[in-house]
């Protein structure tokens, strides 16, 4: 994998994953999304690596799809547009499921501009934090189409139907002080301090047990669209799991062997 696209550093066990492409304002072309799935598999695959932060290169989160793209896509002959889009949106909606059901914490750091693709990329991490010059836009609506990243899945849980629809009917811009009242965003920090701040998080996200994790954020994922029912019965498939786990019987050791230690003497 090249990293002119895509950069991704791994420090203490989070790792920091950058869209390289800040003179587009980080723009997602076809060739930067290959970049990017490999990556996020790099990231989901490597038991070394407990959590992701996602953020972008120079003043911009990122910018969406790249337009260039999007004139490609338009000079196809007529017979050949619609099958081409379908083609285009299943590594779409692959890349953002790589994403949203990434196996441990993820948080979008967004430094800058987070417009159409951008926005739902973010929305597709479990948190977001932003610096106080970041902005939200689902944008899409200008360029005559709908929110193809997940906007549309993700963008009511955080905010609501009608101001999702909103959002997504107007094209209007939200600034970090909104996305933080709006629940889009779940913190709002100085720009200076957004991946020292995003990474220090990270690291406190991915403490506990790496099982735990992975297997909670999957029946999370499904809470909204679940019954009670199966919930309870995925906890209890889960719950199974977690007690043959390494991590459970190392702390339940260590727990018995504290509380049963003789008090010290004075």
């Amino acid at each position: 994998m090249t990293e002119n696209l895509i950069q991704l550093d791994v420090v203490d066990g989070v790792a920091t994953l950058w869209l390289n492409r800040p003179e587009k304002r980080n723009a997602m072309s076809d060739d930067m999304r290959t970049e990017f799935i490999a990556a996020l598999g790099r990231v989901a695959n490597d038991k070394a690596i407990r959590a992701l932060v996602l953020t972008g290169k120079g003043k911009g989160f990122c910018a969406g799809g790249d337009i260039a793209g999007m004139e490609r896509r338009m000079q196809a002959p007529a017979g050949e547009v619609g099958f081409n889009g379908w083609s285009r949106q299943q590594r779409v909606h692959h890349t953002q499921s790589l994403l949203h059901t990434m196996p441990k914490p993820t948080i979008a750091a967004v430094n800058g501009a987070a417009s159409g693709l951008g926005a739902d990329t973010a929305l597709a991490c479990d948190f977001i934090i932003a610096s106080d010059v970041a902005s939200f836009t689902w944008s899409y609506i200008n360029r005559g189409i709908i929110p193809d990243g997940g906007g549309m899945y993700f963008l009511p849980r955080r905010v609501g139907l009608a101001k999702a629809k909103e959002l997504i009917f107007s094209g209007r811009k939200v600034e970090a002080e909104e996305a933080l009242r709006l629940g889009i965003a779940d913190r709002k920090v100085d720009a200076d301090s957004l991946i020292a701040q995003a990474q220090r998080w990270a690291a406190e996200m991915s403490k506990g047990s790496a099982t735990a994790l992975a297997l909670g954020k999957t029946i999370l994922n499904q809470s909204f669209e679940l019954s009670a029912h199966q919930v309870f019965a995925q906890g209890s498939q889960a719950q199974g799991i977690c007690y043959t786990s390494t991590e459970h019987r190392e702390s339940v050791m260590a727990f018995l062997a504290k509380t049963s230690a003789p008090a010290a003497k004075e």
